[in-house]
């Protein structure tokens, strides 16, 4: 059963409108737009006549609770046709404010195709004073029977919203709020809510000193400080070698390229609207930032002729692109205007294809055994029949489908399917992930894509000596650096696994004598090489105490910490301390090396 069809979608969906009546009550001139349940919850925006502020939520969800001891029956009310309805809007829905309080119902009553049911949710109640309590919404349902059905929730937070995500419309007050079935299941969510507050990527990236934003910068552009970039360098250095033993070939492409490029991909007619604006120089040529590597790879392949002998070809690029996310929708690295892709395109025969598609799903599950993500599930993206946005045949979308389908059946692995959440030009393989609070992540994918071959016309001379057309499969196994770098920075709540931890190894001298031995200590640890890198190790040797060190290394989550002072200079020794097992004492630098390299490369339990 999907959510769609879950009573605990019936139960959010009905909380919504709850919050509606509670709203309408305390604040009569607010005006309704939408209220619709989501993956976690519910919101609703509300146009308000004053600002709203987090403390009016324990007011609207104390009406709340009045309203569900009310037991009011949830009706569905129909309306024999649009005009019937609009008088349902303007007499029953406004409070006594006139027909402006219904503007926004109006137009969603107008957006709804003629001859389609139109219908309304509707309670009524009577309290212990004897008033009557009455509240119509325009919806399609489905609810619950009665609202003493919805007495395990929570309003979360506010938000802006754009009337219809249009930024040109007025912006909303969004309200969040969530419900759940039992108490149980709401206090372990609200508990889970609070635990991501602690492993924010936000917050813990400018505590330990990963990335920063600026406003002189730009909304949505990190700036990768010193530890972030060294955590970049080693997820793409560890995810080269991987690359270079499949046989992936290294490519570079710019920032920016000619319109033509993107009009020819589709990208243009398709992924407009989230493009930054266009610039033309001075020969009047229109040049674009590039919000995907793909029309890039496609040029490279096509700048020769090709041979199946040639063929698969694999290019790979850490290529960075540029989306105009709204602003509202950036969320630090998680959803960013400037990222990264690990961004792949093979260019393969279609006798290649399902092999070359296993071996891109095995690359994955490899990167995500290495990052310790074990919890996930493959989803297979389709084309939406009833959707404009995609590009090609659909002869060409039912091949490229039951390849992707066929593939997974031949690796024994699990999917479901998602209409709708298909790239423009293919359908798609992703890899949800379950994080350590059993949130779902979409990270990695891998589509194929019949479609740019063929916009491009794209070649290859066949044993028969005749030009054949390739097949593309695009893939990103970790989907963006930032993004991944979020999620693992929560999933761990910023202790990385040894092998991606920034700084591995601590040197603390106590005393500035100590200095120049705790220097050669790190020397000598630099030299010895873990995961096929040189040990990071960082000394500590400002002048605070040996306590402040350690408390503030602890906070900066470094694997081992390691104490330098007289008689560990004397007697060859050195006081260690692990982040997770604490205070170690004195052993033998030999001794102490080789536990550090002797170390387990993930983190068993996540902080």
């Amino acid at each position: 059963m999907s959510y769609e069809q879950s009573y605990l979608y019936k139960l959010r969906h009905s909380a919504a409108h709850l919050m509606a009546q509670a709203v309408t009550e305390l604040y009569p001139s607010a005006k309704l737009s939408i209220g619709p349940p989501i993956e976690n919850g519910f919101y609703y925006d509300i146009d308000f006549e004053s600002p709203l502020k987090e403390e009016d939520l324990e007011k609207i969800e104390n009406k709340m609770r009045e309203l569900s001891n009310l037991k009011e029956p949830i009706v569905c009310r129909p309306a024999k046709d649009k005009e019937e309805a609009k008088k349902v809007i303007l007499d029953e829905t406004t409070n006594g404010q006139g027909p402006e309080n219904a503007l926004y119902k109006l137009q969603l009553l107008e957006a709804i195709p003629d001859g389609d049911a139109v219908t309304f949710y509707e309670q009524r109640a009577t309290d212990k004073q004897g008033k009557e309590h009455a509240f119509i919404d325009l919806c399609r349902g489905p609810h619950v029977e009665n609202t003493s059905e919805i007495k395990n929730f929570k309003l979360l937070n506010l938000a802006g919203a754009y009337w219809r995500g249009d930024v040109k419309n007025k912006q909303l007050t969004r309200i969040y709020g969530t419900a759940f079935e039992t108490k149980d299941e709401l206090e372990a969510y609200l508990h889970n809510l609070e635990e991501a507050k602690k492993r924010d990527h936000r917050v813990l990236g400018r505590e330990l000193g990963l990335f920063m934003f600026s406003p002189r910068v730009g909304t949505g552009l990190p700036l990768w400080l010193p530890k972030g970039a060294t955590l970049r360098h080693v997820m793409t250095d560890f995810l080269q070698k991987e690359q270079v033993k499949r046989g992936y070939e290294p490519v570079v492409t710019p920032h920016i390229a000619n319109i033509k490029l993107y009009e020819k991909s589709g990208h243009i007619q398709t992924y407009r609207d989230k493009m930054f604006p266009f610039m033309e120089d001075e020969e009047k040529e229109t040049y674009i930032l590039k919000p995907m590597n793909c029309p890039f790879h496609i040029e490279i392949y096509q700048s020769q002729l090709r041979s199946y002998r040639d063929l698969p070809v694999r290019y790979a690029e850490f290529g960075t692109v540029h989306r105009y996310e709204q602003s509202g929708e950036v969320t630090g690295i998680l959803r960013a205007r400037g990222f990264t892709q690990d961004d792949a395109h093979l260019f393969v025969t279609p006798e290649q294809l399902q092999d070359e598609f296993i071996g891109v799903v095995d690359l994955m599950q490899t990167v995500l055994a290495k990052l310790g993500l074990k919890d996930f599930r493959a989803r297979v993206g389709t084309k939406d029949p009833g959707s404009d946005k995609y590009v090609g045949h659909d002869e060409n979308w039912v091949a490229a489908t039951k390849a992707i389908m066929d593939a997974c059946d031949v690796m024994k692995l699990e999917y479901e399917v998602s209409p709708g959440d298909a790239a423009f030009y293919g359908p798609k393989l992703d890899l949800m992930i379950k994080d350590a609070l059993g949130r779902e992540w979409q990270m990695g994918t891998v589509q194929v894509d019949y479609n740019l071959p063929e916009r491009f016309e794209l070649e290859y001379i066949g044993e028969d000596s005749k030009p054949h057309r390739p097949i593309m499969i695009h893939r990103a196994p970790f989907g963006s650096l930032e993004r991944m770098i979020a999620l693992m920075t929560e999933q761990y709540a910023g202790a990385f696994p040894f092998w991606l931890a920034p700084v591995q190894v601590a040197v603390l001298p106590i005393a500035d004598r100590h200095n120049e031995s705790a220097q050669q200590l790190a020397d000598r640890l630099r030299d010895s090489v873990y995961d096929t890198r040189a040990l990071r190790v960082e000394v500590d040797d400002r002048r605070e105490t040996l306590g402040k060190k350690i408390r503030e290394n602890q906070r900066h989550k470094v694997p081992f910490m390691l104490v330098l002072g007289d008689r560990d200079i004397e007697a060859g020794t050195v006081g260690v301390r692990h982040r997770e097992r604490g205070d170690l004492g004195a052993m033998p630098l030999a001794d102490c090396l080789k536990m550090i390299l002797e170390e387990p490369d993930t983190t068993s339990d996540p902080a």
